[in-house]
């Protein structure tokens, strides 16, 4: 082969969409390949022109605007255009011209179509309505063979199921026979039955709940109740499920989040089985969720702080596995919680029963089930407007201090900022919170703005629910109701742009520790969050999640028909960029951060990531419009 020919081949091989290409394949591109220079200010395509050729940019830089003129993208090495004309009337849509002296390979029309018709991803990669950032975003998904397993092929049993106005003594002797650990309570069904099951005679029940050997112990024997105790009186109405068509993985998340050990297996509306941890844990070993059941079994600081390696161990776990974003995310804020909720356990062991009703509270990132493995702890306790500061605070500033230093042993640090229970301002009574709420939404200022933005992402942990679900339910129902509180959200969420400089380039870090690095969180994941919660909190979402709340923003049409799906590809590859690096570091035994350094990032991931970058920049500039600030 011709050496000119080669050097085109190898420098094609190296960016996407080529570089997934065979070897034979990517030569007879070359050899079809027309080379053309242009110099700075001069026209490649021009508007409504006839093209027959796909343009592959090999030095220099092009500049490609729409058909008002106004900027569309800026190029360079690697970067390709023209295929939108080449796939819709062979007319030039977006005119490109030469930013400075530019090589160009041309690639005849019918090559282009041969790469469509025998490449899927080349195909996804050029396709109008199949951007490359989704293309490379849905490709990862379809590597994950750990979401390819799915929870039917776990369940070995048919369920039992007991009767709610059967005793409690039947129950357990149902159980003890079938040598199981739990069993499914069915009762007459209501106005909404979720979930039925058909007995023998044809009549329909509802499966209203779930008891375990665990139950029998707490809620029976150590009560003193009576065997002849009808079970109806002693099981929990909340029937926390999963279907058979889900993943392992999915099953895994559901018992984290729930910090439960057993999940009810459903095909459709109807109970198919029971699945137990240790049917998950066989499956995965050196999973997040075997770590939660370690945690629930540590009976001192020390000892929970000895098991913060085991966390690093899960998340490098999950992503050789293949798990995404939201998936590890929320594993994270799953382990993270366990250790606040078992240092809450031992604090009350240590300084007795509360005086009065709690909710230790979650904000930031592990509210949201975004955490990583660089965090640092956010909470708050709301508490009972029972609470007399004299009588009782010096209870829950201990615990406060108990958990916030066992929290540090395990790993998670002090919060700079001082957002913690710790911080007497942060461990008020409910009005308190509810009045803290309402001035920051109906007074926005600099200072409510900044806690407007940490304490609005926030999930109950442990104690009464019901007080952090109030402060939920005050933010959906007051904040649409504030045009220029959310407009100075908007305003507030434009303060950290993406690091995109001079088209080819990103702009760097120059903060000294990490000059010549870009900060992923503090550049990306950081602003995306920031502009999908103003977007949240306009249509009245109850979503923490970012992806949750993308959801619901799409339910009520709020954005353009397709840019939440931008806005939700462009934050999984960010975020799955910054967790990827972070396990980079730990496995090369280095202190991770949310830092990137150029000489790290391939071709390909650079491309996304201004791929990325862009959405972001362009959902940050439509806040201004969607939200202007009102007198």
């Amino acid at each position: 082969m011709q050496a000119e020919l080669l050097e085109i081949s190898q420098h094609l091989g190296r960016y996407p969409p080529f570089e997934g290409l065979p070897e034979a394949l990517l030569d007879e591109v070359a050899a079809q390949v027309q080379v053309s220079y242009f110099k700075a200010g001069t026209p490649i395509l021009e508007l409504d022109a006839e093209n027959h050729e796909f343009c592959y940019i090999r030095s220099g830089a092009v500049e490609v605007t729409r058909r008002n003129g106004g900027l569309y993208d800026r190029l360079g090495e690697g970067d390709i255009f023209g295929h939108f004309g080449l796939m819709r009337n062979h007319r030039v849509r977006f005119p490109a011209q030469a930013m400075e002296d530019t090589l160009i390979y041309f690639i005849p029309e019918a090559m282009f179509h041969r790469l469509c018709d025998l490449d899927e991803d080349f195909a996804d990669f050029v396709e109008v309505d199949r951007p490359r950032l989704e293309s490379a975003v849905e490709s990862r998904k379809r590597e994950n063979d750990m979401l390819a397993t799915r929870v039917r092929k776990l369940v070995t049993f048919t369920p039992l199921l007991v009767k709610a106005n059967a005793s409690v003594q039947q129950a357990a002797c149902q159980i003890r026979d079938a040598q199981r650990s739990a069993v499914l309570v069915l009762d007459e069904p209501g106005d909404r039955p979720r979930y039925t099951v058909e007995d023998e005679e044809g009549k329909l029940w509802q499966v209203i709940g779930i008891l375990t050997d665990s139950d029998f112990r707490t809620r029976v024997v150590a009560e003193g109740l009576s065997p002849d105790t009808a079970v109806s009186e002693i099981v929990e109405r909340k029937l926390i499920a999963i279907q058979s068509d889900e993943s392992v993985q999915e099953a895994m998340l559901c018992m984290l989040s729930n910090n439960i050990h057993h999940l009810p297996v459903m095909q459709r509306r109807s109970p198919v089985g029971i699945l137990h941890l240790s049917d998950v844990v066989r499956h995965e070993t050196q999973s997040s969720l075997y770590l939660v059941n370690s945690i629930f079994h540590q009976t001192s600081v020390e000892s929970l702080a000895q098991l913060a390696p085991d966390v690093h161990t899960a998340v490098i776990r999950m992503v050789h596995d293949g798990a995404d974003s939201h998936m590890i995310g929320m594993a994270l804020s799953a382990i993270g919680r366990s250790f606040m909720r078992r240092l809450l356990e031992l604090a009350e062991e240590e300084l007795g029963p509360p005086p009065v009703a709690y909710c230790f509270m979650a904000l930031g990132s592990i509210a949201r089930n975004e955490q990583t493995v660089v965090t640092d702890q956010d909470n708050a306790l709301v508490l009972s407007d029972d609470f007399d500061p004299a009588l009782h605070d010096d209870y829950f500033k201990l615990m406060a201090q108990r958990v916030s230093d066992g929290l540090a042993a395990c790993g998670y640090a002090y919060c700079k900022g001082d957002i913690m229970a710790t911080n007497p301002r942060w461990r008020q009574p409910l009005s308190v919170w509810q009045r803290y709420f309402s001035e920051w939404i109906e007074q926005p200022s600099a200072e409510g703005l900044l806690h407007s933005s940490i304490f609005f992402d926030l999930d109950p942990v442990q104690g009464e629910d019901s007080l952090v679900e109030a402060l939920q339910d005050l933010v959906s129902s007051k904040a649409p109701q504030h045009p220029r509180f959310l407009a100075a959200m908007a305003r507030n969420a434009l303060g950290r742009k993406p690091p995109l400089g001079f088209f080819r380039t990103f702009v760097m870090e120059k903060d000294g520790k990490h000059n010549n690095s870009i900060n992923l969180k503090r550049r990306g994941t950081a602003p995306m969050v920031d502009l999908i919660r103003v977007h949240a909190l306009a249509c009245g979402s109850r979503a923490q999640n970012s992806f949750e709340r993308l959801d619901d923003i799409d339910r009520t049409q709020l954005l353009a028909s397709g840019v939440s799906d931008q806005l939700r590809y462009a934050m999984e590859f960010l975020s799955m960029s910054r967790i990827r690096h972070q396990v980079i570091d730990l496995e090369n035994e280095q202190e991770p951060d949310n830092n990137i350094e150029p000489e790290n990032v391939t071709s390909e991931e650079r491309h996304h990531l201004k791929d990325a970058f862009q959405t972001l920049s362009n959902a940050q500039k439509f806040l201004k419009f969607r939200y202007p600030m009102t007198r």
